[in-house]
C-alpha cells in the first residue's frame, strides 16, 4: 500500500446496484459502526500476536523461504500500511515513523531482499505497531465516518483490517515453510455430515449480479456490480479431495504431457514436480508436512498447495476444465428463486462456524461435507473456506473499474501473468472473505493454501440441456 493524494473526494461507483441486497452495515449507528470496526481490528491484531509470539526472535527474522518475507517484516508492514493511511491521512496526524515508509514498501523491496533491509527487530517492531494501534484508535474515536469515500462507513479502517489479515495468512504461509517443531495448534475441523453428495451440480444458464456496489468495504477489483451472462454448464459439488487427486497422481499424471498446457509442462520439468508440496510416498502410502505435523493425507480433505498448472491439468486428466471467475461467482451467489446474488453462498448473514472453515480456527481443510450450512443455492458445498479455488480467468478490471484508493492495491496486477482465485481458505478471515472478493497470484504457486474444483460444459442428456 501506498498512499497518495486524496485532498477531493474519489469518484467511486455509486452505492446501488440491481440483484443485490443492501448491505446492513450502512444501517448500524455510527457509535454502533465504531464499535463493530474496532472488534475487527483488534481481532486482526490477535491473530497477528499469535503468529508472532509463537516462534522466538531467531525465527522472527529468519528469511524461512525465498518465497517469504521474515515474520517480522510482515509485523513492521502491518503497522507502517495502518500508519500511513489511519494515522496520518485520516487523522492527520504527524508522522511516526516517516524514515521506516521505504523499508516496508513492497514494490520497493522484493520479498528475497528483505533480510538484507536494516529492518526493526523484534522488539522495536512490537512496540512500534503497538503505538500505531493506540493512535488509531484515537482516530476511530474522533473522525468523521461519512464524506470522503476513504472515510465513509469506515472504509479506511475496513480496508487497514483486510490488509492485516491478508498478512497474517501469508504469515501462516510462512509457518508452514518453516522447518522445526510444530508451534501452532488448533482443533481438527467437524466431521463431514453431508454424505453421498452428488459429483456435480447444474448451473442454469441466464445473467446474474457479478461484483457488488453495495459493500461497503468490498476493494477496487471488486467494483462495480454488473450483469454476465453465464450459459449453463456442471460443476463438482465439493472441492476436488486429496484421495481423487492422488487417483491423478498415481495413474501417472504428472509424467503425461497430454494433460498439462505448454506452460504447466515447462514449469512441472523445470522443478521435478510429481506430485502436490509437501507431499512424500512412503511404504505405498501418501504422507504430508502440515505446520511441523508429519502425518498421512486424509482422504476426504480438499487438495492443498498446488499450483493453477497442477489443477489444470488434473481437470484435463478428469475430463473436465477450471470454472471461469464469472461461473464460480454464479454458482456461489445466485438465487435462482429470487434471481438476486447472495452476499455469500448461503445467503447474506456474516459467516459463523457452522457455515464455514475460515479464520484460522483449524490448521487444515475441512472434509467435504462437513458445512451443510454453508451449500449455495444450486447445490454446491464449501465455496468459501477450506481451500482457495483458482479458476481459468486472468485478473482483469470489470467494466467501469475506478482504482481506489491507490493504484497499486489492483490495477498494477491487471493482465495474464496473474490467475484468479475465489472463495478464501481456513486461513483466511471473514472480513477478507466474500462472494464478490477476488485474490490473484502466479499459475505457479503452490505454498498458498489453494485448491481447486472442475467445471465442465453440458453435453446432450445432462439436465438442465
Amino acid at each position: 500500500m501506498t498512499s497518495v493524494d486524496r485532498d477531493v473526494e474519489t469518484a467511486t461507483p455509486r452505492e446501488t446496484a440491481e440483484g443485490e441486497t443492501p448491505h446492513p452495515l450502512r444501517e448500524l449507528s455510527e457509535q454502533d459502526l465504531r464499535a463493530h470496526t474496532a472488534e475487527v481490528l483488534e481481532r486482526a491484531r490477535r491473530r497477528s500476536v499469535e503468529l508472532t509470539d509463537a516462534v522466538d526472535d531467531d525465527d522472527l527474522v529468519k528469511q524461512h523461504s525465498k518465497l517469504m518475507s521474515p515474520l517480522v517484516w510482515d509485523l513492521a508492514h502491518i503497522g507502517s500500511q495502518e500508519e500511513l493511511w489511519l494515522v496520518r491521512d485520516v487523522g492527520g496526524r504527524d508522522p511516526l515513523r516517516p524514515d521506516i515508509d521505504d523499508l516496508y514498501d513492497a514494490f520497493q523491496h522484493p520479498r528475497a531482499t528483505r533480510p538484507s533491509l536494516p529492518l526493526l527487530g523484534p522488539s522495536e517492531a512490537r512496540s512500534y505497531v503497538a503505538e500505531v494501534r493506540d493512535k488509531a484508535f484515537d482516530v476511530l474515536e474522533r473522525a468523521p465516518l461519512r464524506g470522503r469515500d476513504l472515510t465513509r462507513t469506515a472504509f479506511a479502517f475496513g480496508m487497514i483490517a483486510q490488509h492485516e489479515q491478508q498478512h497474517d495468512e501469508t504469515m501462516l504461509a510462512t509457518h508452514q515453510l518453516r522447518k522445526g517443531d510444530p508451534v501452532l495448534h488448533a482443533p481438527a475441523p467437524p466431521s463431514a455430515t453431508a454424505r453421498d453428495l452428488p459429483e456435480e451440480i447444474v448451473v442454469p444458464s441466464g445473467s446474474f449480479t457479478m461484483g457488488t456496489s453495495v459493500e461497503p468495504w468490498a476493494l477496487d477489483n471488486e467494483r462495480p456490480a454488473h450483469e454476465v451472462f453465464v450459459e449453463a454448464f456442471a460443476l463438482d459439488t465439493t472441492p476436488v479431495t486429496n484421495a481423487r487427486y492422488a487417483e491423478f497422481v498415481d495413474d501417472g499424471g504428472y509424467g503425461d504431457r497430454r494433460w498439462w498446457s505448454e506452460q504447466g509442462w515447462s514449469y512441472r520439468s523445470e522443478y521435478g514436480i510429481t506430485a502436490p508440496r509437501f507431499w512424500r510416498r512412503e511404504d505405498g502410502r501418501w504422507w504430508r508436512l502440515r505446520f511441523g505435523v508429519y502425518e498421512p493425507v486424509p482422504p476426504d480433505e480438499p487438495v492443498v498447495h498446488v499450483s493453477y498448472h497442477e489443477a489444470e491439468a488434473f481437470a484435463a486428466w478428469a475430463g473436465k476444465r477450471l470454472p471461469t471467475e464469472a461461473e464460480w461467482e454464479k454458482a456461489a451467489r445466485y438465487d435462482p428463486a429470487t434471481g438476486r446474488s447472495r452476499r455469500y453462498p448461503w445467503g447474506d448473514d456474516d459467516p459463523t462456524p457452522e457455515h464455514a472453515n475460515l479464520g484460522q480456527r483449524h490448521l487444515r481443510p475441512a472434509p467435504v461435507g462437513a458445512y451443510p450450512k454453508g451449500v449455495s443455492a444450486v447445490g454446491a458445498h464449501q465455496l468459501v473456506g477450506d481451500v482457495w479455488e483458482w479458476t481459468s480467468s486472468d485478473f482483469t478490471p470489470y467494466p467501469g473499474f475506478v482504482a481506489f484508493p491507490y493504484r497499486e492495491y489492483s490495477e498494477v496486477f491487471f493482465g495474464p501473468e496473474y490467475k484468479v482465485l475465489r472463495g478464501g481458505s481456513f486461513g483466511s478471515d471473514p472480513v477478507a472473505v466474500r462472494g464478490t472478493f477476488r485474490n490473484w497470484d502466479y499459475p505457479i504457486r503452490r505454498q498458498i493454501f489453494a485448491g481447486f474444483r472442475c467445471a465442465r460444459d453440458l453435453r446432450p442428456g445432462d439436465a438442465g440441456v
